[in-house]
């Protein structure tokens, strides 16, 4: 799928989380009501009624998705995928106080499902396609089941337990152990990202390769309906709390050696894990892939500006939006927002951009004197090989750091061809098996014995 066909999902999303809506506790829509809305959107789109469908939107995603961004997009997505046959099995949910419709999405060639999130007022603020339940995750073939076994926990802050999944090897012990911290988002303990699941991959992988891995559900994935003042929500609360749990957990794990017990963060995560290591104070080492080094504010821009150049040109609507974007990155670098103020263009509050924009994970990883591991996928556009050669000239007058990089591999470690884009994340795919190789032996490498 191409490009355009994900432009949807991000223009609409971005100035969603972490902000629930006033007033929304109570629904104000009954299923049927908004069943009709649904409904209503999805004629209008198959039958190219879309200066209709826009006015279904509320009036902030209107300034982002135009009738013709919207056609543009629609019509990328039903030429790779056919037209839309038919829309069924309709459910309503709340989500962190937003209404919520599921719908199951029938094209000619794929089936997926629909996620709308609709405004107190009755209009659509949010409109998502995720990988149908028929889409089913199969093992990479490097995952061999029967030199493996895996134990359901929970654990975490009284309050704010979490659960998730220990992948042991088959025999006496003590492993190794890793725990996995995922990249941003409200993420499930495989990071499952449309048709991939690399923390699952990776659990599997490595627990074939004698390291036993602890993965589990992010607290916003758990918890979401129980986090009232997001104003106050920083990745504190969102990632480091909990990641300082799992790793004592894993610990007191009677298969584990407690004096190797190691962390790997991708993404977000991979930005976070020095600073969780140096808090930590036991970390036997630390695994970065994609992790970056810059504010997360230009991350964004930087990504944007990508995406909306993949078709050979940045239309008025696209650059319109980047503007934006923009404002708000340098509202954010010139400290012009409250601390409760949603920032412009980017969503979220800003209290929770000052406070991850803060720290630095470079001044971070330099203070740390455990070994480090830091891989990076060249064809990553969305942390990209900029923030690897930050690393590297930062870590340079380190020796315990090594540096893997990846020419045909993406943000998720899936290997592919040419230009990354948006769209290659709907295609089923696996961490690449050199990955999984190269992390393990590099545990073995450097782990203290027993």
């Amino acid at each position: 799928m191409n490009k355009l066909a994900w432009i949807m999902v991000i223009l609409v999303f971005a100035s969603l989380a972490p902000t629930p809506l006033e007033g929304m506790e109570k629904n104000q829509f009954s299923p049927e009501e908004l069943f009709k809305l649904s409904e209503n959107f999805f004629h209008y789109l198959r039958e190219g009624k879309y200066d209709v469908a826009e006015e279904l939107f509320s009036p902030e995603v209107q300034e982002t998705l135009s009738e013709k961004t919207l056609k543009k997009t629609w019509e990328s997505l039903t030429s790779d995928l056919g037209p839309l046959q038919e829309v069924r099995d309709y459910q309503a949910t709340a989500e962190r106080g937003y209404q919520i419709v599921y719908a199951r999405c029938e094209f000619e060639k794929a089936e997926f499902k629909a996620k709308l999130v609709f405004s107190e007022e009755g209009k659509i603020i949010g409109f998502q396609l995720l990988p149908s339940s028929q889409v089913e995750y199969s093992l990479p073939d490097y995952v061999e089941e029967n030199k493996i076994t895996e134990r359901e926990v929970v654990f975490g802050i009284p309050g704010w337990e979490l659960p998730g999944t220990l992948t042991l090897p088959q025999g006496e012990g003590p492993f190794p152990g890793l725990v996995l911290i995922h990249g941003s988002g409200s993420n499930d303990r495989d990071e499952t990202i449309l048709a991939n699941k690399p923390l699952k991959d990776l659990a599997g992988g490595l627990a074939s390769r004698g390291i036993a891995v602890l993965r589990y559900d992010k607290r916003t994935y758990v918890h979401g309906d129980k986090i009232k003042d997001l104003s106050q929500f920083t990745v504190e609360e969102e990632v480091i709390e909990d990641a300082l749990a799992a790793l004592e957990f894993l610990r007191h794990q009677e298969e584990i050696n407690p004096q190797a017990v190691f962390i790997l963060g991708h993404s977000l995560g991979g930005q976070l894990v020095p600073e969780i290591a140096r808090r930590d104070g036991k970390v036997a080492g630390v695994i970065i892939l994609a992790g970056p080094t810059r504010p997360l504010s230009e991350l964004i821009v930087e990504q944007t500006e990508y995406i909306f150049s993949l078709d050979g040109q940045i239309d008025d609507k696209e650059r319109e939006q980047l503007e934006e974007i923009k404002k708000g990155r340098d509202r954010l670098k010139n400290h012009e927002l409250r601390e409760d103020e949603i920032v412009p263009g980017l969503g979220s509050y800003a209290n929770y951009w000052y406070d991850l924009e803060k720290r630095d994970p470079v001044a971070e990883a330099r203070k740390l004197s455990c070994p480090l591991l830091i891989l990076q996928g060249e064809r990553d556009y969305q942390v990209t090989m900029v923030d690897f050669n930050n690393w590297k000239e930062g870590l340079s007058s380190r020796d315990n750091v090594t540096f893997k990089l990846y020419p045909r591999l993406n943000h998720l470690f899936v290997a592919g061809e040419g230009k990354s884009t948006p769209g290659e994340y709907q295609n089923p795919g696996h961490v690449d098996k050199q990955v999984i190789e190269d992390i393990a032996q590099w545990i073995k490498e450097v782990s203290p014995t027993p």
